[in-house]
């Protein structure tokens, strides 16, 4: 089934609708659909790099905005929806986790993994809907996912037309090590800007 979607996205991406599809995949992406829009950002750029800021604000801006219909599930509908999205994906004891990140020190801690999961390879919607099901804070949702989102799909576009198939071979090879890689590396930047304004400020 995965293959068959995956394969899906990447006709879409080549055809005359490739923008709309884009936005919907981009939308649906960060709620509960499998794909990620990477696979229709890099062969659409590759096709016209000139457009690569168009396209990667099509998917930050939508992928963003999906991130409120996570939200919506988690906070309403996450024992009859978001329960099975998170089984999907082998995850079945969500429950322990919600008095940790309600507190004042896990707002913190769930900002960080949020900002995570939309930058690196981590599937993004299961954290989306965890924020409603903990009823993280909107407005900081709203920013932390369109700043994680827009860096993710940003490097992705920008180094796809700037150096073309290398970087897509890279990418498909070492692109989830190196994401995460610098996903951690911007967390650990902020826990320390955190520790030093927290003690010393």
């Amino acid at each position: 089934m995965l293959k068959n979607l995956f394969d899906k996205c990447i006709k879409l991406a080549a055809s005359k609708w490739a923008n709309s599809s884009l936005a919907i995949v981009s939308f649906i992406e960060s709620s509960f659909f499998p794909i990620p829009p990477d696979v229709m950002i890099v062969p659409m750029v590759v096709a016209k790099k000139e457009n690569y800021i168009k396209i990667f604000l099509i998917a930050t801006l939508f992928s963003t905005l999906g991130g409120f219909l996570g939200y919506f599930i988690g906070s309403v509908f996450f024992s009859e929806i978001g329960t099975k999205i998170f089984e999907f994906y082998g995850y079945t004891d969500t429950n322990f986790l919600k008095e940790k990140f309600q507190s004042s020190d896990g707002f913190f801690s769930w900002l960080l993994i949020l900002f995570s999961a939309g930058f690196t390879p981590l599937p993004f919607k299961l954290f989306t809907i965890f924020s409603g099901f903990i009823q993280f804070n909107l407005i900081t949702f709203f920013f932390v996912s369109l700043v994680s989102r827009g860096l993710r799909f940003f490097v992705v576009a920008y180094f796809t037309a700037k150096f073309g198939e290398p970087f897509v071979k890279f990418l498909e090879k070492k692109g989830s090590f190196w994401f995460t890689v610098i996903g951690a590396a911007l967390i650990i930047l902020a826990i320390i800007f955190y520790l030093v304004y927290k003690f010393y400020v």
